[in-house]
């Protein structure tokens, strides 16, 4: 199938795409793709260089005419999301991602597609390699680590960029110009608890699957359903209904991504059987019902296996139960300024308990520094009051919004003259880089655009062939207009 790919308009984009697709490139583990644009680079006997932490700079010169105009950086991501269904047999570490075409959409079977960011890595390659597009001097600036710490943004040194605007391909919707972010904070509670024994039992499966889920910034305003906060809804109240022992708990996976599953082991008292049985119907009925609009697919199924007898002790279950309630998951404010935009958010992001041994893990995004530390303490305070040790980590910053900036009039007059409309020019609840880079280059311009890609960070991701062609002539035509 990638030799379908490659045969899409713009041919260069997605044969590069797909080439890249072949790469094994989750964050933290992006040897093989930061190797893979070094040869690519240097293939074209341009100045490669890779920094000290992984991130891979390639520099061209203008094309002939165009040597004094403003030199411009291009800028993506390596790494990519990798999540798969839990029915999907593959192996994100050796395979490359099998893509297919449907209708007008390229999608991956059973996976992350990987189109966040690699459609725009992959425009910046096609770039590169031309040799028919005008352009300005380019530095293609390729991070790595950018969807779980922004790491290769914040390790790059000042100095190092000599460009004085910057294009983000990172965004997703092909109508938008993204002008601004939200900043964001990694927290962690972990902790270990006393195991119990439980007898005359029967051993239960309990699963919540088929979840809509999606990107935590960018997707957290619709609602969607969180698979550990139903998880945990389900637990707390048939604790309270009959004598429940929890074997453990596992759900949801990536902080950047709202988990689609959750599964729990649990040891129920042989004469409370029918009560469990009657209770899981009557809420799975209820639960589906709420989430209809927004998670369709989903499933609350639940079996009979072979039996386990240690449980969590019944105190430390109690306050689990209560801390997850408590934890704060969604929209916590919206901006009062900017009509729309979410301003703060948490998303409840994996909940393993097992073996003795506990770990939550959250991300929380605001575009206000000071209201995102008031979230973090919410929910340091939820799981310090079950004995938790909580700690924070991977602080970014937001981008503060420059509409005046020329980069933005140059591309929101281009736009409105090409598709007969003005963009959408806005600020957006994902973490972006150019807030991270904007610290080492101040003066620097910057903008974010990209095409069509939906369900980004969940297997349902897609991305649309024809946003592509249009994103790619704006592309293009933006480089060209660029003084």
């Amino acid at each position: 199938m990638s030799n379908e790919i490659s045969a899409l308009q713009p041919q260069s984009l997605w044969s590069n795409f797909a080439k890249l697709n072949a790469i094994p490139r989750a964050s933290k583990k992006e040897e093989k793709v930061i190797a893979f644009m070094k040869k690519f680079g240097e293939s074209l006997n341009l100045d490669t260089h890779v920094d000290h932490i992984g991130n891979v700079i390639i520099r061209k010169q203008a094309t002939a005419g165009r040597e004094h105009h403003t030199p411009v950086v291009l800028q993506g991501h390596l790494d990519m999301v990798h999540q798969k269904n839990a029915s999907t047999s593959f192996n994100f570490d050796t395979q490359g991602i099998d893509m297919f075409i449907e209708g007008d959409w390229v999608k991956a079977k059973g996976t992350t597609l990987g189109a966040d960011n690699g459609i725009g890595v992959a425009a910046i390659m096609a770039i590169l390699e031309s040799n028919d597009i005008p352009h300005p001097p380019i530095e293609a600036l390729f991070t790595i680590d950018e969807e779980t710490g922004m790491t290769g943004a914040m390790e790059l040194k000042a100095g190092l960029l000599h460009g004085r605007i910057l294009l983000n391909l990172d965004t997703e919707d092909d109508n938008e110009l993204t002008i601004g972010c939200a900043g964001g904070i990694d927290i962690t509670a972990t902790g270990q608890y006393k195991i119990d024994q439980y007898s005359n039992e029967k051993t239960y499966r309990v699963a919540i699957r088929g979840l809509s889920g999606g990107h935590s910034g960018m997707d957290i305003h619709k609602g969607l359903g969180n698979a550990n906060k139903i998880m945990n809804r389900f637990l707390y109240h048939l604790n309270k209904q009959i004598d429940l022992g929890i074997h453990s708990i596992d759900g949801g996976g990536l902080r950047n991504a709202i988990p689609r599953e959750s599964v729990a082991i649990l040891v129920v008292g042989t004469h409370e059987q029918a009560s469990f049985i009657s209770f899981v119907k009557q809420f799975s009925q209820k639960v589906i019902k709420e989430y209809l609009t927004t998670d369709p697919d989903m499933e609350i199924g639940w079996q009979e296996i072979d039996s386990v007898s240690s449980v969590l002790e019944k105190e430390f279950q109690n306050k689990l139960l209560r801390s997850i309630y408590t934890c704060p998951n969604g929209i916590y404010r919206m901006s009062p300024d900017v009509e729309g935009l979410v301003q703060t958010s948490n998303n409840l992001a994996r909940v393993l308990v097992k073996e003795g041994k506990y770990e939550i893990l959250c991300l929380t995004r605001s575009s206000v520094d000071t209201e995102k530390m008031d979230e973090v303490e919410a929910i340091r305070s939820a799981f310090e009051l079950m004995g938790a040790s909580v700690r924070t980590s991977g602080a970014y910053p937001g981008w503060t919004p420059n509409p005046s900036a020329s980069i933005t009039k140059l591309m929101s007059d281009l736009y409105e003259e090409m598709y007969e409309e003005k963009p959408h020019v806005n600020a957006c609840h994902a973490g972006l880089e150019c807030g991270i880079l904007g610290t080492n280059y101040p003066e620097m311009e910057m903008i974010s655009f990209g095409p069509n890609i939906r369900g980004a960070h969940s297997p349902d991701e897609k991305c649309q062939i024809s946003s592509v062609q249009k994103f790619w002539g704006y592309f293009i035509e933006t480089l060209k207009r660029i003084e």
